[in-house]
C-alpha cells in the first residue's frame, strides 16, 4: 500500500473505549482496554483506530496511554478522525494538535475527516489536512462515509494521496465492493471497515429468542425479531464454512471482509479473547467457492430497513 508503516488487515475500533453505549461496564475503560491493547499488539495488530467524539477524547486519551505502556507508538499506526462540525483549515489544525496531544503522540500516522460535510466544501478542510502534514504533526490523510466521488474530489483538493475511506462494510454492507474497493485497489489506497461484523448481528449469537438489551444494537434494525429471523440462512452458511474451518461465524465473517486486497477491518473487541479470535480470522484462507457461496447468502438476505423498520423499532422498544 506504500505507506511508511505496515498495516495489519485487522486491526483495533477503539470507539468503545470510554464509552458506556455499547454495555462493557464502569471498569472496562482503562484496565480492559490496557489489556487488550496489550494483546494485540503481541498478535502483530499495528492499526488502532479512534476519534475525537468516541467518549469525547477519553477514548483516545485511553488508547495513547495503553499505547505508551507496552512499546509506545514506532510500530503502529495510530488513527483518529476530526469530527467536521465547522472543518475550515484553522480548526482543523488546532482539533489535530489536540488529537495528537490526547494521544500522546507528536504524528498521527493517520488522520481522517469523519464524515463528509455538507455544507464546508473538502477544499476548507484539506488546507488544514496540508498544513498539519507540513509541519510533521499529519503522516497519512483519509475520510470516513465518503462516498468514491467525494473521496476522489477531497483527494484533487488535497493534492496528493488521500490514503483511505473509512465505511461501513461486512456481509451485510456490501457497497464498497460495487466500485469503491475495484478503484482502491487499482490505485493504492486503503478501504478501512468498521463494523465489519455488523454490529455482533454475523456472531450467530442472536435470534428472536435472544435479541441484545444495550442502547445502540437495540436501536438498530438489524435485530428486530423480523431481520433476526431473515438472516438466519445467512448465519447457517456462515457456521457451515466456520466449521469446515474450525472457525467461529465471527472469524468467518471477518474473513470475508478481508478476503479481497486493500481492505483494512478494524473490529473492537470486549476482552481478550475478543482480540484473540479477530486477529485468527486473518489467517483464515477462504475458498473462491466459499467466498461466492457467502456473498451470494449474504445477497440473499433483504432485512427491513429505513422508515418501514421505524414503527416496528417503536413497538419493539415499548415491549422491552
Amino acid at each position: 500500500m506504500g505507506t511508511d508503516k505496515p498495516y495489519s488487515v485487522i486491526g483495533l475500533g477503539t470507539w468503545q473505549f470510554g464509552s458506556k453505549e455499547w454495555g462493557y461496564g464502569g471498569g472496562y475503560d482503562e484496565t480492559e482496554a490496557g489489556r487488550i491493547v496489550t494483546r494485540a499488539r503481541e498478535l502483530g495488530v499495528t492499526v488502532f483506530d479512534t476519534a475525537e467524539v468516541y467518549g469525547f477524547g477519553r477514548s483516545e486519551r485511553i488508547l495513547g496511554r495503553a499505547l505508551a505502556e507496552t512499546g509506545g507508538t514506532d510500530d503502529v499506526v495510530v488513527a483518529t478522525k476530526i469530527f467536521p462540525v465547522l472543518p475550515t483549515a484553522a480548526v482543523v489544525q488546532q482539533r489535530g494538535v489536540a488529537s495528537a496531544q490526547r494521544l500522546g503522540v507528536k504524528t498521527l500516522d493517520l488522520y481522517q475527516v469523519h464524515q463528509p460535510n455538507p455544507l464546508v466544501s473538502d477544499g476548507t478542510t484539506m488546507r488544514g489536512m496540508q498544513a498539519l502534514r507540513d509541519v510533521g504533526v499529519v503522516r497519512d490523510v483519509g475520510v470516513s462515509n465518503y462516498k468514491l466521488a467525494r473521496w476522489k474530489s477531497a483527494e484533487a483538493r488535497f493534492g496528493s494521496k488521500v490514503l483511505s475511506n473509512q465505511v461501513q462494510f461486512s456481509l451485510v454492507q456490501r457497497a464498497p465492493l460495487a466500485e469503491m474497493l475495484p478503484w482502491a485497489q487499482r490505485t493504492g489506497h486503503v478501504v478501512i471497515a468498521y463494523s465489519p461484523l455488523a454490529q455482533g448481528l454475523l456472531s450467530g449469537r442472536y435470534d428472536r429468542d435472544h435479541r441484545p438489551t444495550n442502547g445502540v444494537r437495540a436501536a438498530n434494525a438489524m435485530f428486530l425479531p423480523e431481520n433476526l429471523d431473515a438472516a438466519k440462512p445467512l448465519l447457517d452458511t456462515l457456521r457451515d464454512v466456520a466449521s469446515a474451518h474450525d472457525a467461529t461465524p465471527s472469524q468467518i465473517a471477518l474473513a470475508w471482509v478481508v478476503h479481497p486486497p486493500n481492505v483494512v477491518a478494524i473490529p473492537g473487541a470486549s476482552s481478550v479473547a475478543q482480540v484473540e479470535s479477530n486477529v485468527a480470522a486473518a489467517q483464515i484462507r477462504l475458498s473462491e467457492e466459499e467466498y461466492a457461496g457467502l456473498t451470494a447468502a449474504a445477497e440473499a438476505y433483504q432485512p427491513i430497513t429505513g422508515f418501514p423498520a421505524i414503527p416496528k423499532l417503536v413497538a419493539s422498544r415499548r415491549r422491552g
